[in-house]
């Protein structure tokens, strides 16, 4: 471009869009593809070449594209020859592209232009093309491609589907024609403008190209030579690295092809089939796609080129699709490639390349990339478990690892306060342990083994969880209960003992480590500074025992239908009953002096082992339901350790009563399997039988007769397979299943060879006399089953009593040794008085008798229901039953300790107050009695019955309202006297309570109820937010307050009320 000014940059770039242009003219008429037709392509030629000779303004467009094709001469000899319009025409194109470049490169070159003004946008620079002109230019590069490109690569390179277009130039200058296109191309593809838009359309043909001429055979490269053979191998790797990587991916799979008689995908069966490619080119790609997987975020671009555009479909045909690529690109990822010399090193490279791909935050990739990071470590754990181990397990488990008590922590170095594993680092290490083991749910020794080293820690962290408002505590749930379900029986039930702290088998949290809450929900976990009081130390280690023991049980209740839960119960009363042996060895065997400090600290272990277990079965049996059995041989190992602690350590001492309930409950459920609670298969009956020998030795040597007697008939019954069951079989599953005595199996009477006993089926509730659940009725039950004509202590009825035999087994059992009996019973009773029965209404007394000793049991569940059915009798007939209850309430039974009275007192208040609720408006005749036995019950020696008795007085004010009458003087006073002087503070509170619910229930009507005592109740309850030092009776003092201004300001300022009134004059 020489001689001459030099035309503005603008329109010299608008002169080469125009020419291209030109040249890709479509004819008139409604077919766009015609300006390809070679008639078309020799018409914009010549169109093109006339405009350049002879139109103004387009001097330095002729100059420069004739400086271009020198330094192209084949080019420019294709662009001369008229005999192939179409490669003449792509010779044109891409000289005028060319061109563009040269302008392009000149214009970037140039200062930019100012700002029109401040505030305002830059504008844009000189070498920017329009929208028109990019559009233009990419017409321009699809032709150079498609006319001077595609028609020169051999079939089955960089071919798409459908027949390929047949060369029209013949074989010996299709290797130069290539190479001048494809290197005009590669030029092209230096510039950004230029190169974005055909690298991205374009840019398999492109690669195709340069494989051809760089790496195919000589056949294909006539006319090249070594030294541009090796520039195009130079440009190929160039091209590969500029390029976005998941792009350059799939560009050199689709050049691959696809692998040899490979059934194609669902959904693919209609497209048409791609020409297989040749084996140079396969070898190339698979060794370009290595380097790729080998670079830097190598993996995850492989990934993407893969993955990229599935998974959005819907239905059985694009899960197929989706699993079938996530399994292809798990098996390449974890095929170490033939470029890498060490298969470590290999592994070293791409193993945290894949535990990255867990963490992609894109929420429309995340699940395909987790997936195939997930199928990658399983598939490498089952070909290499070593290394798969040392570089992909271990280093996903690391922060666990490092906080675990086999952790090798140079504590001494560690200050308190530092942090090991930080808030995010957990929380991805959990979300990474759940992906890749319970996600991806593949239960080899590897994983499982792996996953046991930091059982401990996650167990700890699920328990700090569960204490706090954490995101981790599900995770932690399922990973556990993922292994303990996939783990063998024997296993899981040692890593649940581990859990308990009763052997090494998990590792857990290292003494120095405890958790902190996150500031995101999660938990971080720092060293702690060591506990320097001994106590201290110990109560911290006693509360964290006790917290994982009931965590453990939680975990347990999501483990009943595998039968886990049942096992690992059976497995601790086994070891309860090592415990019960080692005791009786302990304490049979003489004392030794001296001991060692190793004996000493092996002593000291197996006592922290023993409270440990003691502390475990206590927590299983109350928080475990009873579906923990889920068939019958759990049943018979439950009932085997039960039986063989009791043959080994028989029940004497403090502990004998429990022990002998839990024998009878054993022997029980033995007996209601036998009696048809449980269908019995014949396995069933061989699985009983391993009970045998022992029922035999209980039957010898248990010093209790009626247990000798009742293990010697379930032994018989379960060796006839139920055929002949005596009648303590009966009785006993009776007692167990809480059905009346008798019903639920044949007499003893009626079976042939069984001995009748008194009191019918009645024998296992004398077997367990010594429960200690009911002390009161023991010497009566005795007495009654020696002399059933004549009556005991104890309120029982006797056998010959005029009830009928119903409502007597029913008063019988209401004195049941077992409490779900005894109050099963007592709802029985209460409901035949509900439905007024007129035997249960006659024996009114009888029941009363019933329902008041009962009051008195211990359990809540007896004591509810005696109460219940006390409080049912009275609203039938207070005139008969409220002056006994009230003179109990008044003086507690002789003989009673003072405690015992108390309590037995406050239960009589609550059932005063509910007769006081049953009878409505008709407490008013009763009022005299109950206020004066509450106020009685308010000067009681005992603080409890005091507080208890004025919660019952302030319930009745407010259930009397205006019937208060002069009674409320003494209310007043009575109440003032306590606020004030009452030393203990809940009865302080009381009072003032009671203050709080006589104004809640009066309302509006406290000013004319309350009038003469207002300004006392007002004064007193100012004198208490004054002086009283209990916070709460504050609290309480401060309400009663509000409420009388509320009720003040209703009286004195009465809502406004619009309302017509209409007078009818006389």
């Amino acid at each position: 471009m020489a001689g001459g000014a030099e035309p503005a940059p603008a329109p010299e770039l608008q002169r080469v869009v125009e020419a291209l242009e030109l040249l890709l003219r479509p004819p008139a008429g409604p077919d766009p593809e015609a300006a390809l037709r070679p008639e078309m392509l020799r018409s914009n030629a010549a169109a093109l070449e006339e405009r350049l000779r002879r139109a103004p303004g387009w001097e330095a467009l002729r100059g420069l594209r004739r400086a271009v094709l020198a330094r192209a001469p084949a080019l420019a000899a294709g662009a001369a020859g008229e005999a192939e319009p179409g490669w003449a025409a792509a010779c044109g194109l891409l000289a005028l592209l060319l061109c563009l470049k040269e302008r392009l490169a000149a214009l970037a070159a140039l200062p930019a232009a100012p700002a029109a003004g401040p505030g305002a946008a830059p504008p844009p620079s000189a070498d920017t093309l329009s929208v028109a002109q990019g559009r233009a230019v990419g017409r321009a590069l699809r032709a150079a491609v498609g006319l001077g490109l595609a028609p020169y690569l051999p079939p089955g390179v960089g071919q798409r589907p459908g027949p390929p277009a047949p060369p029209l130039s013949p074989p010996a200058t299709r290797g130069a024609r290539l190479h001048a296109a494809t290197a005009a191309l590669a030029e092209l593809a230096q510039h950004p403008a230029l190169g974005g838009p055909l690298l991205a359309r374009h840019l398999g043909l492109l690669l195709a190209g340069l494989c051809l001429l760089g790496h195919g055979p000589a056949a294909h490269s006539e006319g090249v030579s070594e030294a541009e053979r090796a520039r195009c191998r130079e440009a190929l790797r160039h091209i590969l690295d500029r390029v976005y990587q998941p792009l350059a991916v799939r560009e050199l799979l689709i050049l691959q092809g696809r692998p040899k008689q490979s059934p194609p995908s669902p959904g693919e069966e209609t497209k048409p089939a791609l020409v297989r490619a040749p084996a140079w080119l396969r070898r190339l790609c698979g060794q370009l796609l290595s380097e790729r997987l080998m670079r830097p975020s190598g993996v995850q671009a492989v990934v993407r080129g893969i993955m990229e555009g599935t998974g959005g479909g819907s239905g059985a045909e694009a899960a197929a699709v989706d699993w079938r690529k996530c399994d292809m690109v798990a098996k390449i990822l974890a095929s170490c490639p033939q470029q890498c010399l060490s298969l470590e090193d290999y592994y070293r490279l791409v193993c945290p390349q894949i535990l990255d791909l867990l963490h992609i935050q894109d929420k429309l990739t995340a699940r395909q990339f987790q997936r195939v990071a997930t199928t990658t470590l399983l598939t490498m754990a089952k070909e290499h478990p070593q290394l798969a181990e040392k570089h992909l397990l271990q280093p996903l488990l690391a922060p666990l690892l490092r906080c675990s008590e086999t952790a090798e922590l140079a504590v001494e170095d560690l200050s308190a306060g530092t942090v090991l594993v930080t808030e995010a680092e957990l929380g991805s290490c959990v979300e990474d342990v759940l992906k890749v083991y319970v996600v991806g749910n593949d239960s080899s020794s590897l994983l499982l083994g792996s996953l046991q080293s930091v059982l401990g820690v996650v167990f700890s962290l699920y328990s700090f969880a569960k204490q706090n408002v954490s995101y981790l505590r599900s995770p932690c749930q399922e990973i556990l209960l993922w292994f303990l379900e996939k783990s063998e029986r024997e296993v899981s039930l040692a890593v649940l003992e581990g859990f308990a702290g009763l052997n090494s088998s998990v590792h857990a949290l290292h003494p120095r480590c405890r958790f902190r809450a996150g500031s995101e929900g999660g938990a971080a976990i720092a060293v702690e500074e060591t506990i320097s009081d001994e106590d201290e130390a110990l109560y911290q280690k006693v509360s964290l025992e006790q917290c994982h023991v009931e965590n453990l049980v939680e975990l347990l209740s999501h483990c009943q239908k595998s039968g886990l839960a049942g096992d690992f119960f059976i497995r601790c009363l086994k070891e309860l009953t090592r415990v019960a042996v080692e005791d009786e060895a302990d304490s049979n065997s003489a004392a030794v002096p001296r001991r060692s400090l190793l004996e000493l600290e092996q002593y000291h272990a197996g006592q922290r082992r023993k409270l440990l277990v003691l502390q475990l079965v206590a927590t299983l049996c109350e928080s475990v339901s009873d579906t923990v059995f889920t068939d019958v041989a759990q049943v018979e190992e439950f009932v085997a350790a039960t039986l063989q602690r009791a043959c080994l350590s028989p029940a004497r001492g403090p502990g004998a009563a429990a022990e002998a309930q839990t024998l009878a409950m054993a022997m029980g459920l033995v007996a209601a399997m036998l009696s048809g609670a449980v269908q019995l298969q014949s396995s069933d009956f061989a699985v009983l039988k391993r009970l045998v020998p022992l029922l035999e030795e209980l039957s010898r040597t248990y010093p209790e007769p009626l247990t000798q007697e009742l293990a010697t008939d379930l032994r018989i019954a379960i060796c006839t397979r139920g055929a002949f069951s005596p009648g303590t079989v009966g009785a006993a599953a009776d007692g167990v299943l809480g059905r009346k005595p008798g019903t639920g199996v044949q007499s003893p009477a009626g079976i042939p060879g069984a001995a009748p006993s008194p009191g019918g089926g009645q024998a296992l509730l004398r077997h367990d006399r010594s429960s200690p659940s009911a002390p009161r009725e023991r010497s009566g039950e005795q007495s009654e089953s020696h002399e059933p004509g004549t009556a005991g202590p104890a309120p029982a009825p006797c056998a010959d009593s005029p009830a009928p035999a119903g409502l007597q087994e029913l008063l019988v059992s209401a004195y049941d040794p077992q409490p779900p009996s005894r109050a099963a019973a007592l709802r029985c009773l209460s409901s035949l008085i509900t439905q007024r029965d007129p035997e249960a209404l006659r024996l009114q007394e009888k029941l009363l008798q019933v329902f008041l000793e009962n009051v008195q049991h211990e359990d809540a569940f007896v004591y509810l229901s005696a109460i219940q059915g006390v409080s049912l009798l009275s609203s039938e007939y207070p005139e008969r039953i409220l002056p006994v209850l009230l003179a109990r309430y008044g003086c507690p039974a002789r003989g009673t300790e003072d405690t015992a009275a108390a309590v037995t007192r406050m239960k009589l208040g609550e059932v005063l107050m509910r007769v006081t609720r049953a009878l409505g408006d008709m407490v008013f005749k009763h009022r005299e009695p109950l206020v004066q036995a509450f106020l009685r019950g308010a000067r009681d020696p005992d603080s409890a019955l005091r507080a208890s008795s004025l919660s019952n007085l302030g319930e009745l004010c407010q259930h009397l309202g205006f019937q208060l009458g002069s009674i409320i003087q003494e209310v007043t006073s009575c109440l003032t006297a306590i606020a004030k002087t009452d030393p203990e503070a809940e009865v302080r509170r009381a009072a003032v309570h009671v203050v709080v619910l006589l104004l809640r229930g009066l309302s509006e009507k406290a000013t004319e109820v309350l009038r003469d005592v207002l300004r006392d109740l007002y004064r007193l309850l100012k004198h208490v937010v004054a002086a009283e030092p209990d916070g709460a009776t504050v609290l309480h003092a401060q309400l009663a307050l509000e409420e009388l201004d509320a009720v003040m300001r209703r009286v004195l300022f009465p809502p406004q009320a619009l309302e017509k009134k209409i007078v009818v004059l006389p």
